[in-house]
Protein backbone atom coordinates (compact mmCIF):
# COMPACT_ATOMS: atom_id res chain seq x y z
CA UNK A 1 0.00 0.00 0.00
CA UNK A 2 0.66 3.35 -0.88
CA UNK A 3 1.59 5.95 1.37
CA UNK A 4 -0.85 8.07 0.53
CA UNK A 5 -3.71 5.53 0.03
CA UNK A 6 -2.64 4.44 4.15
CA UNK A 7 -3.27 7.80 5.24
CA UNK A 8 -6.49 8.19 3.26
CA UNK A 9 -7.72 4.86 5.27
CA UNK A 10 -7.39 5.90 8.44
CA UNK A 11 -8.49 9.25 8.28
CA UNK A 12 -11.08 9.39 5.52
CA UNK A 13 -9.08 11.97 3.69
CA UNK A 14 -9.49 12.19 -0.18
CA UNK A 15 -12.72 10.14 0.47
CA UNK A 16 -15.74 12.48 -0.87
CA UNK A 17 -18.45 13.80 2.17
CA UNK A 18 -18.51 15.84 4.56
CA UNK A 19 -15.84 15.24 7.18
CA UNK A 20 -16.65 13.68 10.97
CA UNK A 21 -17.28 16.50 13.21
CA UNK A 22 -15.51 16.60 17.01
CA UNK A 23 -16.27 19.77 17.81
CA UNK A 24 -16.17 19.94 21.28
CA UNK A 25 -14.53 16.68 22.39
CA UNK A 26 -12.81 14.36 19.66
CA UNK A 27 -12.08 11.24 21.82
CA UNK A 28 -16.55 11.63 23.21
CA UNK A 29 -16.89 8.93 20.98
CA UNK A 30 -14.21 6.45 21.44
CA UNK A 31 -14.42 3.47 24.13
CA UNK A 32 -10.58 2.72 25.73
CA UNK A 33 -8.64 -0.54 23.83
CA UNK A 34 -8.20 -3.57 25.98
CA UNK A 35 -4.47 -3.04 26.98
CA UNK A 36 -1.88 -4.38 23.91
CA UNK A 37 -1.09 -8.36 25.43
CA UNK A 38 2.52 -9.35 25.21
CA UNK A 39 3.86 -6.34 24.51
CA UNK A 40 7.48 -5.84 25.90
CA UNK A 41 7.96 -3.63 28.85
CA UNK A 42 11.82 -4.15 28.38
CA UNK A 43 12.86 -1.61 24.85
CA UNK A 44 16.33 -0.77 25.39
CA UNK A 45 17.59 2.79 24.55
CA UNK A 46 13.92 4.44 24.74
CA UNK A 47 13.78 6.68 27.44
CA UNK A 48 15.64 10.23 27.10
CA UNK A 49 18.10 9.38 29.98
CA UNK A 50 19.21 6.10 28.02
CA UNK A 51 19.41 8.22 24.37
CA UNK A 52 21.04 10.68 26.31
CA UNK A 53 24.01 8.41 28.00
CA UNK A 54 24.61 6.24 24.54
CA UNK A 55 24.68 9.03 22.71
CA UNK A 56 22.32 8.63 19.69
CA UNK A 57 18.67 8.64 18.61
CA UNK A 58 17.00 6.24 16.52
CA UNK A 59 14.42 7.45 13.69
CA UNK A 60 12.04 5.62 11.40
CA UNK A 61 11.33 6.82 7.96
CA UNK A 62 10.13 5.92 4.82
CA UNK A 63 12.36 3.88 2.20
CA UNK A 64 12.65 5.31 -1.06
CA UNK A 65 10.31 8.47 -0.85
CA UNK A 66 11.57 11.67 -2.01
CA UNK A 67 11.61 14.70 -1.12
CA UNK A 68 10.92 13.12 2.18
CA UNK A 69 13.35 10.44 3.09
CA UNK A 70 15.87 8.43 0.39
CA UNK A 71 19.61 7.35 0.43
CA UNK A 72 21.64 9.82 -1.92
CA UNK A 73 24.06 7.03 -2.62
CA UNK A 74 24.74 5.48 1.05
CA UNK A 75 23.68 9.12 2.44
CA UNK A 76 20.40 9.45 4.20
CA UNK A 77 18.59 12.66 2.47
CA UNK A 78 15.40 14.92 2.42
CA UNK A 79 13.48 16.93 4.20
CA UNK A 80 12.34 14.53 7.18
CA UNK A 81 16.38 12.66 7.72
CA UNK A 82 17.13 16.73 8.09
CA UNK A 83 14.29 17.76 10.51
CA UNK A 84 15.70 14.48 12.84
CA UNK A 85 19.07 15.60 12.42
CA UNK A 86 17.80 18.79 14.05
CA UNK A 87 16.24 17.27 16.35
CA UNK A 88 19.12 15.10 18.01
CA UNK A 89 21.19 18.22 16.90
CA UNK A 90 19.40 20.06 19.92
CA UNK A 91 19.47 16.83 22.06
CA UNK A 92 23.30 16.65 21.52
CA UNK A 93 23.08 12.82 20.44
CA UNK A 94 23.76 11.24 16.88
CA UNK A 95 20.69 10.72 14.55
CA UNK A 96 20.54 6.84 13.04
CA UNK A 97 17.85 6.06 10.95
CA UNK A 98 15.51 3.40 9.50
CA UNK A 99 14.11 2.92 6.55
CA UNK A 100 11.00 1.45 7.07
CA UNK A 101 8.04 0.57 4.09
CA UNK A 102 4.47 1.38 4.77
CA UNK A 103 2.50 -1.22 5.88
CA UNK A 104 -1.39 -2.07 5.35
CA UNK A 105 -2.38 0.61 8.05
CA UNK A 106 -0.90 3.61 9.59
CA UNK A 107 -1.49 1.99 12.94
CA UNK A 108 0.31 -1.05 11.28
CA UNK A 109 2.98 1.21 11.02
CA UNK A 110 2.95 2.71 14.52
CA UNK A 111 2.75 -0.68 15.72
CA UNK A 112 6.09 -1.91 13.97
CA UNK A 113 7.97 0.99 14.44
CA UNK A 114 6.95 2.81 17.66
CA UNK A 115 5.39 0.78 20.39
CA UNK A 116 5.87 -2.97 19.71
CA UNK A 117 8.30 -4.06 16.84
CA UNK A 118 7.40 -6.05 13.93
CA UNK A 119 6.95 -10.34 14.72
CA UNK A 120 10.29 -10.33 13.79
CA UNK A 121 12.69 -8.82 15.54
CA UNK A 122 10.43 -7.52 17.88
CA UNK A 123 10.99 -5.04 20.35
CA UNK A 124 15.08 -4.50 19.29
CA UNK A 125 13.48 -2.91 15.90
CA UNK A 126 11.71 -0.46 17.36
CA UNK A 127 12.73 3.27 16.98
CA UNK A 128 12.91 6.34 19.42
CA UNK A 129 11.31 8.54 16.97
CA UNK A 130 9.07 7.97 13.38
CA UNK A 131 9.20 10.82 11.18
CA UNK A 132 5.50 12.00 8.81
CA UNK A 133 3.26 10.79 11.54
CA UNK A 134 -0.42 12.36 9.91
CA UNK A 135 -1.71 14.02 13.05
CA UNK A 136 -5.80 13.54 13.71
CA UNK A 137 -7.06 14.60 16.98
CA UNK A 138 -9.48 11.76 16.86
CA UNK A 139 -7.13 9.01 15.32
CA UNK A 140 -4.86 10.26 18.01
CA UNK A 141 -7.38 8.76 21.34
CA UNK A 142 -7.97 5.16 19.29
CA UNK A 143 -3.99 4.54 19.46
CA UNK A 144 -3.08 4.96 22.93
CA UNK A 145 0.10 3.78 23.16
CA UNK A 146 1.68 6.58 20.91
CA UNK A 147 2.61 10.09 21.48
CA UNK A 148 1.39 12.39 18.21
CA UNK A 149 3.49 15.60 18.99
CA UNK A 150 6.14 17.47 17.06
CA UNK A 151 3.80 18.92 14.27
CA UNK A 152 6.12 20.23 11.77
CA UNK A 153 4.48 20.69 8.53
CA UNK A 154 1.05 20.78 6.47
CA UNK A 155 0.87 18.93 3.44
CA UNK A 156 -1.39 20.38 0.99
CA UNK A 157 -2.57 18.47 -2.40
CA UNK A 158 -1.79 20.59 -5.58
CA UNK A 159 -2.01 20.00 -9.20
CA UNK A 160 0.87 20.61 -11.58
CA UNK A 161 0.47 21.29 -15.46
CA UNK A 162 2.02 22.02 -18.85
CA UNK A 163 1.96 25.30 -19.48
CA UNK A 164 1.59 24.98 -22.65
CA UNK A 165 -1.73 23.32 -22.29
CA UNK A 166 -2.96 25.70 -19.96
CA UNK A 167 -1.49 29.19 -21.34
CA UNK A 168 -4.56 30.77 -19.83
CA UNK A 169 -6.57 28.77 -17.63
CA UNK A 170 -5.31 26.68 -14.64
CA UNK A 171 -6.61 23.51 -14.53
CA UNK A 172 -9.51 21.87 -11.88
CA UNK A 173 -10.91 19.08 -11.65
CA UNK A 174 -13.70 19.32 -13.52
CA UNK A 175 -11.30 19.81 -16.72
CA UNK A 176 -10.01 16.12 -16.32
CA UNK A 177 -13.43 15.39 -18.09
CA UNK A 178 -11.92 16.09 -20.96
CA UNK A 179 -7.82 15.97 -20.09
CA UNK A 180 -5.50 14.04 -18.76
CA UNK A 181 -3.93 13.83 -15.61
CA UNK A 182 -1.13 11.64 -13.47
CA UNK A 183 -1.67 10.30 -9.87
CA UNK A 184 -0.10 7.84 -7.58
CA UNK A 185 -1.87 4.32 -7.58
CA UNK A 186 -4.67 4.38 -4.80
CA UNK A 187 -3.27 7.47 -3.61
CA UNK A 188 -5.69 10.55 -1.93
CA UNK A 189 -5.85 12.36 -5.37
CA UNK A 190 -6.52 9.12 -7.22
CA UNK A 191 -9.54 8.08 -5.08
CA UNK A 192 -10.87 11.43 -5.33
CA UNK A 193 -10.39 12.01 -9.01
CA UNK A 194 -11.39 8.53 -9.54
CA UNK A 195 -14.66 9.36 -7.12
CA UNK A 196 -15.58 12.89 -8.17
CA UNK A 197 -18.72 13.59 -10.28
CA UNK A 198 -20.12 10.31 -10.34
CA UNK A 199 -16.53 8.59 -11.91
CA UNK A 200 -16.61 11.16 -14.79
CA UNK A 201 -13.23 11.92 -14.94
CA UNK A 202 -12.05 8.06 -14.07
CA UNK A 203 -10.70 7.37 -17.94
CA UNK A 204 -8.01 10.21 -17.85
CA UNK A 205 -6.64 9.34 -14.80
CA UNK A 206 -3.48 7.77 -15.67
CA UNK A 207 -2.12 5.30 -12.90
CA UNK A 208 1.93 5.83 -12.07
CA UNK A 209 3.32 3.76 -9.19
CA UNK A 210 4.99 6.79 -7.76
CA UNK A 211 4.20 10.49 -7.86
CA UNK A 212 7.82 10.65 -9.23
CA UNK A 213 6.32 8.73 -12.18
CA UNK A 214 3.98 10.71 -12.60
CA UNK A 215 5.60 13.77 -12.43
CA UNK A 216 8.34 12.24 -15.16
CA UNK A 217 4.99 11.59 -17.20
CA UNK A 218 4.10 15.10 -17.24
CA UNK A 219 7.13 16.32 -18.33
CA UNK A 220 7.42 13.53 -21.11
CA UNK A 221 3.80 14.82 -22.13
CA UNK A 222 2.26 11.74 -21.59
CA UNK A 223 -0.54 13.48 -19.60
CA UNK A 224 -0.99 17.23 -19.13
CA UNK A 225 -1.86 17.49 -15.44
CA UNK A 226 -0.32 15.46 -12.16
CA UNK A 227 -2.18 15.68 -8.64
CA UNK A 228 -0.35 15.00 -5.57
CA UNK A 229 0.86 16.31 -2.24
CA UNK A 230 2.38 19.63 -2.73
CA UNK A 231 6.53 19.04 -1.46
CA UNK A 232 6.20 16.10 -3.95
CA UNK A 233 5.38 18.44 -6.71
CA UNK A 234 7.43 20.47 -5.75
CA UNK A 235 10.35 18.23 -6.53
CA UNK A 236 9.35 17.17 -9.67
CA UNK A 237 8.71 20.64 -11.36
CA UNK A 238 10.69 21.77 -14.17
CA UNK A 239 10.67 25.07 -16.15
CA UNK A 240 7.58 24.07 -18.66
CA UNK A 241 5.19 23.56 -15.62
CA UNK A 242 3.54 25.45 -13.46
CA UNK A 243 1.40 24.41 -9.71
CA UNK A 244 -1.49 25.54 -8.07
CA UNK A 245 -3.80 24.88 -5.23
CA UNK A 246 -7.24 24.92 -6.35
CA UNK A 247 -10.32 24.24 -4.48
CA UNK A 248 -11.14 20.65 -4.27
CA UNK A 249 -15.08 20.40 -4.25
CA UNK A 250 -16.53 17.24 -2.13
CA UNK A 251 -13.10 16.69 -0.27
CA UNK A 252 -12.89 15.88 2.98
CA UNK A 253 -9.58 17.28 3.78
CA UNK A 254 -7.06 18.82 1.22
CA UNK A 255 -4.51 19.59 3.81
CA UNK A 256 -3.03 17.50 6.83
CA UNK A 257 -0.49 18.07 9.59
CA UNK A 258 2.62 16.08 9.80
CA UNK A 259 4.58 14.86 12.95
CA UNK A 260 6.32 12.74 15.04
CA UNK A 261 5.33 9.43 16.97
CA UNK A 262 6.62 8.35 20.09
CA UNK A 263 5.39 5.30 22.53
CA UNK A 264 3.78 6.67 25.19
CA UNK A 265 5.87 5.55 27.88
CA UNK A 266 8.51 8.16 26.99
CA UNK A 267 6.78 11.34 27.49
CA UNK A 268 10.48 13.18 28.52
CA UNK A 269 11.47 12.39 25.41
CA UNK A 270 8.20 13.53 23.65
CA UNK A 271 8.25 16.60 25.28
CA UNK A 272 12.23 17.01 24.51
CA UNK A 273 11.44 16.51 20.98
CA UNK A 274 9.09 18.84 20.31
CA UNK A 275 10.96 21.72 21.61
CA UNK A 276 13.42 21.22 19.23
CA UNK A 277 10.81 21.26 16.60
CA UNK A 278 9.04 24.01 17.94
CA UNK A 279 12.46 25.87 18.11
CA UNK A 280 13.52 25.02 14.55
CA UNK A 281 9.89 26.58 13.43
CA UNK A 282 10.09 29.39 15.31
CA UNK A 283 13.67 30.66 13.54
CA UNK A 284 12.89 29.00 10.76
CA UNK A 285 15.83 26.25 10.38
CA UNK A 286 13.08 24.08 9.49
CA UNK A 287 12.19 26.87 6.50
CA UNK A 288 15.59 26.80 5.49
CA UNK A 289 15.40 23.03 4.96
CA UNK A 290 12.51 23.02 2.69
CA UNK A 291 13.91 25.48 0.86
CA UNK A 292 17.42 23.94 0.56
CA UNK A 293 15.41 21.05 -1.58
CA UNK A 294 13.28 24.08 -4.06
CA UNK A 295 9.81 23.08 -1.65
CA UNK A 296 7.08 25.22 -0.43
CA UNK A 297 6.60 25.32 3.27
CA UNK A 298 2.87 25.31 4.88
CA UNK A 299 3.98 25.85 8.31
CA UNK A 300 1.81 23.48 10.61
CA UNK A 301 -1.73 24.10 12.68
CA UNK A 302 0.19 23.60 16.33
Amino acid sequence: MTKGALWAAVFGIGLSGPAPAFAEDPCADWVPQAKPQNASRDEVGQDLDRIMERGYLTVAVYEDFPPYSFLDGEVPAGVDVEIARLIAEDLGVEARFSFVDGGETLDADLRDNVWKGPLIGGAERVSNVMMRVPYDSAFACRVEQVVFTGQYMTETLAIAYDRASYPEDKPVPAYFRFDTVGVETDSISDFYLSTFAGGQMRANVKHYPTMQEAMAALEAGEVMAAMGPRSQIDHGLTDAMEVHEPPLPGLAKSKWTLGVGINFRYRPLAYSVDDAIYAALQDRRIAAIFDSYGLTFTPPER
